[in-house]
């Protein structure tokens, strides 16, 4: 298993992050792709991946950070990628979070858009209330030819579609396997097979109690290592056999990371 979104790098991780790292590859998580999200924690992605196969290195200016943000961010951003030339992320548009200027929002994107198109590397998009203007700035383009990742997707079922025209991949977290995500559930269900992928957005967005199989000291905090309820839970969802899901998210995820 591919888990295709998460932030291993978070400092609330620090305390057990070797035991987590050990459990996941107890429960047959193969590959990670860890997202940095500000300037702040690019280097402790990059030390994680230089540290554990198991990590697949992505950087990126996150939405929430890019009022902190340094004059030479961009810089900082191009060398972690000529260093490790995996993935773009997390990058995104926000319109949710109270307090948190839009102004910046856009222009960060698109430039950090046309750095994953020039180097065809996939990104990894966080996007809250700005669906409409997201579709926009990515048809316009430019758009990595490889395709690009809508974490945590949760936007409606139409544009679902209309983001897929463009190269969009779709990835389910753990978190929508609460009863009340029927919308996203319905989304889901008719995801493209080779555009479906699975995350944990660890240490965000926890399972429901009931489907966690491996609890954290910190109640609040989501262990990747639940990745497997995940995909049991989508399997169902789809109709499929966990074996089938398994082999076509391992495909689509390799496909779209490299």
């Amino acid at each position: 298993m591919i888990d295709a979104h998460n932030h291993l790098q978070d400092p609330r991780l620090d305390p057990w992050r070797d035991d987590i790292l050990a459990t996941c590859r107890q429960e047959g998580i193969s590959r990670m792709v860890v997202n940095g999200t500000s300037e702040a924690d690019w280097e402790r992605v990059a030390a994680l991946a230089d540290r554990h196969p198991i990590v697949i290195p992505s950087f990126g200016l996150h939405p929430w950070f890019v009022p902190g943000r340094s004059a030479d961010w961009r810089d900082q951003l191009e060398r972690h990628l000529d260093a490790r030339p995996f993935a773009v992320g997390e990058i995104g548009l926000d319109r949710w979070k109270k307090d948190l200027p839009y102004d910046d929002q856009e222009h960060v994107f698109i430039t950090q858009l046309r750095i994953a198109a020039e180097r065809d590397l996939p990104c990894s998009i966080h996007c809250l209330d700005a669906w409409g203007p997201l579709y926009d700035l990515l048809e316009a383009g430019p758009r990595p030819q490889r395709g690009f990742l809508l974490h945590s997707y949760g936007g409606s079922l139409d544009m679902m579609h209309r983001f897929a025209a463009l190269g969009a991949s779709f990835s389910f977290p753990g978190y929508y396997l609460r009863p009340d995500k029927t919308r996203q559930h319905e989304v889901f269900r008719n995801i493209p097979d080779d555009r479906l992928l699975i995350e944990t957005d660890a240490p965000d967005q926890p399972l429901p109690r009931d489907k966690i199989r491996h609890p954290l000291p910190d109640p609040t905090l989501n262990h990747p290592a639940n990745l497997p309820e995940v995909y049991t839970f989508v399997a169902a969802l789809r109709g499929e056999e966990w074996e089938t899901l398994q082999r076509t998210v391992d495909n689509n995820t390799r496909r779209l990371f490299g």
